[in-house]
Formats: C-alpha cells, sequence, structure tokens
C-alpha cells in the first residue's frame, strides 16, 4: 500500500505494482548497529553519540551513508539515527531476493524501535528502474508501506513541491516460461538414434 499526497500518483502506484514490493530483510532487526567515521563523540549522560566525517551505519543488509550521524539511545537499547549529507544515502535488501531498495535524503531518519526510515529534502526512492520523488518520503521496514508528499510551499525547488514517480512496465518473460514450461510433451522421431537390429 502507498499513501501519496497527489490522488493521481497514488492511484498509478498501486495499479503498477508498487504496493508488492518484496519485503525488507527481517534479519535486520536483530543484527548488531555498526558504525565507522572519521571522528566520534559519545555522551553517555546524554545517551548519544555524535559521528563525522564519511559516517556508515549497517545493520544486517540495511546500509547508510552520511556527512554526520547523530544516535540517540532509549532506556530498552532502540536506537534513533539522523543523518546528513548531500545528500545522505540508504539501501536494503529485500527478504528472499537479490532486489536492492535506494533511498536518498539531506536528512535521513532511521527509527530502530518503529522501524521506519524517513527522508527529507530532495527525497527519493528507487527500487529497480522505478523511481519515486518528494519533499519527504516516509518508508516502514517492516511493512513496507510507503507515504509520499510534497510540499506546495517548495514550489521552486527540484521537484517543483510536487510528488513525481516514474514506473517501468514490467517484464512478461517469468509468465511466457511458465507457460512454456506447463505446455504439454510431444513425441518426435530422432534421426540420431538407429533403429533396432532384426532377429536372425
Amino acid at each position: 500500500m502507498i499513501r501519496s499526497a497527489n490522488s493521481a500518483v497514488l492511484l498509478a502506484l498501486l495499479l503498477l505494482g508498487w504496493s508488492n514490493l518484496p519485503r525488507a530483510e527481517n534479519a535486520d532487526r536483530d543484527k548488531p548497529l555498526h558504525m565507522e567515521a572519521d571522528s566520534v563523540v559519545i555522551d553517555d549522560q546524554k545517551q548519544t553519540s555524535v559521528f563525522e566525517g564519511k559516517v556508515e551505519l549497517t545493520q544486517g543488509t540495511l546500509h547508510i551513508q552520511a556527512e554526520k550521524i547523530v544516535v540517540t539511545q532509549d532506556a530498552r537499547g532502540y536506537k534513533h539515527c539522523t543523518a546528513t549529507g548531500t545528500p545522505a544515502h540508504f539501501r536494503q535488501k529485500h527478504e528472499g531476493s537479490d532486489q536492492i531498495m535506494e533511498g536518498y535524503g539531506e536528512r535521513i531518519e532511521y527509527d530502530t524501535l518503529a522501524e521506519t526510515v524517513d527522508f527529507f529534502g530532495q527525497a527519493r526512492v528507487k527500487r529497480d528502474q522505478d523511481d519515486l520523488k518528494g519533499d519527504h518520503i516516509a518508508y516502514s521496514t517492516r511493512t513496507e508501506v510507503f507515504q509520499v508528499s510534497g510540499d506546495p510551499a517548495n514550489a521552486d525547488g527540484p521537484n517543483k513541491g510536487r510528488v513525481t514517480a516514474v514506473i517501468q512496465p514490467k517484464s512478461a518473460a517469468p509468465a511466457a516460461a511458465a507457460t512454456a514450461k506447463d505446455a504439454p510433451l510431444t513425441i518426435q522421431s530422432s534421426p540420431t538414434l538407429s533403429k533396432p537390429k532384426s532377429k536372425p
């Protein structure tokens, strides 16, 4: 299911299959969070860590690259990560396939408790050749629900304050292959087989 501020885009996305995205890698939520950066400042009292300089966050197949990531941890150990860059970059593999979902934004917020990723400022999400753009894209890694919205006040921005989508037609090759596989077998003569010898 996809919700959008533009009803025409909503209808197009529902009809063309963005609602049938493969599920995000379920095992990612149980993996440890790994961070790399040029520098880090850790405040144990506030339970915050500020990573700066070519920052990389990895959790299973989930990967975020940014210029700066601020990580806040709650009492139960769940983390909220705010990544900023020009742009910051997110990618994650989908469950049971090699498909990768990629997202971009001037700011990306990742919440390990809610299992959500929000893209702000020139937000963009890509899957194969499909492409969504808006001022804000909210994405649930658990339910695969997207909410894309434009900002009419940002009419001078690259997206002109609107939501845009490019949806490529899906190949009919898998259906054709399935049809061929289910076709009845036929028996044909072969010129390479020798005739049986007659008895003397």
